[in-house]
């Protein structure tokens, strides 16, 4: 149904998926379910691209440069949603926006499930559902404003998390893979007394991805290395991948009913790493539900573990043909239900490689981009999505808007000089957005770091900046003004000096 629009003193034409009117509500227009196209009237705007899950790139365009995606398509299946990707046209996932010559912003907002997406051009914006539909949120304002209202409404029907993290030690950016009972236990005597709430055991602890059993270095146990942890006066956190199986697991040949399968009955690949294409559980079947809950009872009522960073779990929502017909994100939204039930409801579950919208209520808090790495730009790659610090800076940038919603998490930052690549800039931006998140993460053991570096470490750890937002890229903090822009925008240097 065509109808006019007025939100405030912009007006949209509007085609809308069923004959409801719109109505007002907090901040905006609250448009019926089904598909809505927009005529924008703004020509050559900016356009805001919402990444589909954590590690997918997340930013600003102007609609006559060429739109914001992954080029590789097996990078592209397990860093963002394959199934509504266009190489020709400015897409996003779940939110858009769109800035006119003045600085406002139209911002069209999904207000629910089923794979929400997002198009636009110079002419249209708009918006649809994979399957069925929820309804819509428009608003016209400043950028501040726009995202905040839309904040709100996701918060009023998905929900939201006020739980906070603390200070976390994880163990990935110091020894990867190679994690040991032994070296983790002088780690955990090192951190005794430092200002760190959470020790974060990062894979490698695991038999393979699916078997979540301790492998040959944890001789002792999960439970025990969770209760030196607790002794040391820390939360015991643990590394987990709840929703794949990799090919070769005992998992994978042991209880194939569990797997989630395509049409023509083959277990679906959504994803890659450790060597292989990994395959996702089927989040709608009771087997797989039953392993589940098993897994995280395990991990959480047994060992201990209260910390949580379930990692590729959009996996959960990949396309398939599951044992109920039921939305791909409502199948994800099960899976972290059995998760959140089984883990307790005081425990801390973080999120990485995850869709947003059906996150709310569940998770607690939610990467905002790629891998940080001890390394701000590769000549190799141009992929916004890799393991890199920039990528992971402008990423959460574009997504501190989430921050009501629950934590946003920039990933670590580093103190040390040993195995680090960054400049001394580089570093002051990632420990300043991490303060701008409220998100504190090191991976740096104590031992690597020179008394200067541990003392600044420690001094960073205890202090809370008031933080004031100046504008998009930029912040003041404790009164010091930060800007983000040259990070954002490398051409532009010149006229942002950095000190």
């Amino acid at each position: 149904m065509a109808q006019i629009l007025r939100l405030g003193a912009h007006t949209v034409a509007a085609e809308l998926g069923s004959d409801t009117p719109p109505r007002p509500v907090d901040g905006g227009l609250l448009l019926p379910p089904g598909r809505v196209a927009l005529l924008h009237g703004l020509g050559d705007a900016s356009f805001y691209r919402h990444g589909h899950n954590s590690w997918s790139p997340c930013g600003w365009r102007r609609l006559s440069e060429a739109p914001l995606r992954i080029a590789s398509a097996e990078r592209r299946l397990t860093a963002d949603d394959t199934s509504w990707d266009d190489p020709a046209r400015h897409h996003s996932s779940a939110v858009a926006a769109l800035e006119g010559p003045d600085g406002q912003v139209l911002l069209l907002g999904a207000l629910g499930l089923d794979v929400p997406r997002l198009a636009a051009d110079r002419d249209t914006l708009a918006g649809w559902y994979e399957r069925g539909g929820a309804p819509w949120f428009l608003a016209y304002g400043s950028e501040d404003e726009v995202f905040g209202a839309y904040a709100r409404q996701l918060a009023e029907r998905l929900g939201r998390s006020g739980r906070r993290a603390g200070n976390v030690w994880c163990s990935w950016y110091a020894y990867y893979e190679n994690i040991t009972e032994e070296q983790l236990t002088k780690d955990i005597t090192a951190l005794r007394g430092l200002p760190f709430d959470v020790v974060q055991v990062d894979d490698g602890w695991e038999q393979a991805v699916g078997d979540w059993q301790p492998n040959a270095k944890f001789p002792s146990g999960m439970g025990a290395l969770a209760e030196r942890i607790a002794d040391a006066g820390l939360r015991p956190g643990l590394w987990i991948a709840p929703f794949i199986v990799h090919p070769e697991s005992r998992t994978a040949r042991e209880r194939p009913e569990v797997l989630l399968r395509d049409a023509s009955g083959e277990p679906v690949i959504a994803g890659h790493n450790w060597g292989a294409g990994y395959w996702a559980l089927d989040l709608t079947h009771p087997a797989a539900q039953d392993h589940l809950r098993e897994t995280i009872h395990r991990v959480c009522r047994e060992w201990g573990f209260t910390y949580l960073k379930a990692d590729f779990i959009g996996a959960g929502a990949a396309p398939g043909a599951r044992h109920a017909d039921t939305g791909r994100e409502e199948a994800y939204r099960t899976g972290l239900r059995i998760i959140r039930e089984e883990a307790g409801p005081d425990a801390y579950l973080l999120g990485s490689g995850a869709p947003l919208l059906p996150s709310l209520g569940l998770l607690d808090g939610i990467r905002s981009g790629p891998d940080v790495a001890p390394l701000w730009e590769h000549y190799a790659t141009q992929d916004p999505s890799d393991a890199l610090a920039r990528n992971a800076v402008v990423n959460t940038l574009h997504r501190l808007w989430q921050s009501p919603l629950l934590e946003v998490d920039p990933d670590v930052v580093y103190f040390r000089s040993r195995l680090n690549l960054l400049t001394e800039q580089q570093q002051r931006w990632l420990r300043d957005l991490a303060d701008i998140c409220g998100f504190r993460a090191v991976s740096d053991p104590p031992g690597w770091l020179h008394p200067d570096e541990l003392e600044a470490m420690t001094a960073y750890l205890g202090a809370r900046p008031e933080i004031r937002r100046l504008g998009r890229y930029r912040f003041a903090l404790d009164g010091r003004e930060v800007d983000f822009t040259p990070a954002v925008h490398p051409e532009a240097q010149q006229l942002y000096p950095i000190a």
